[in-house]
């Protein structure tokens, strides 16, 4: 596919605490392979993280109505997982919501730099990943999901929204196909 990006969603110090430890060292070598490719390609790198006020104020309606502080600006759990190969240069956005063209500039950073089809790494895949690949879908964009390098606290409903997605919305690829199809 021409014009690709890689985003990789959420793989945020809190959001990551609670996941095995093996688990999280293989989310991150696998996305980290994925980021490698594409910058070798002279493709575009996007992280995707999400931050809130310490009030809350600013976040969604569960995380308000059950006090859930994850996230919170300024502290380290909002900070992406320091293994992540992240340079300068790299595109960076923070949402407030699910998805991360809701309420940011990301549409805006995509038709800057003429993306028309998105590599999805990240968590969680039946929630955050799903939304975005929904919303590119929506959007025209050709949508692939990186199956190494997508994981979710609840494995059911991520099998579910795979099942879902693939061949519809998106295709759901191993790392050895993504480098064969995005050149």
């Amino acid at each position: 596919m021409t014009n690709s990006a890689l985003m990789v969603i959420d793989l945020t110090n809190d959001f990551l605490a609670a996941w095995d430890k093996d688990r999280c060292a293989q989310l991150i070598m696998a996305t980290n392979d994925l980021v490698e490719h594409f910058r070798a390609i002279g493709r575009p790198v996007i992280w995707v993280r999400q931050e809130f006020r310490d009030d809350l104020s600013d976040a969604f309606l569960e995380m308000r109505d059950r006090t859930v502080k994850l996230n919170i600006i300024g502290t380290v759990g909002a900070e992406l997982d320091g293994r992540l190969a992240i340079r300068d240069g790299d595109i960076m956005i923070v949402k407030k919501r699910y998805s991360p063209f809701f309420g940011t500039d990301l549409d805006a950073v995509l038709a800057q730099k003429a993306i028309c089809s998105l590599v999805i790494a990240g968590i969680n895949t039946h929630a955050c990943v799903r939304l975005a690949a929904i919303d590119a879908y929506q959007r025209d964009m050709r949508v692939i999901l990186a199956s190494e390098a997508i994981g979710s606290y609840d494995e059911e409903h991520a099998r579910i929204s795979l099942r879902y997605m693939d061949g519809k919305i998106a295709r759901v690829m191993g790392t050895e196909a993504i480098r064969a199809d995005i050149t």
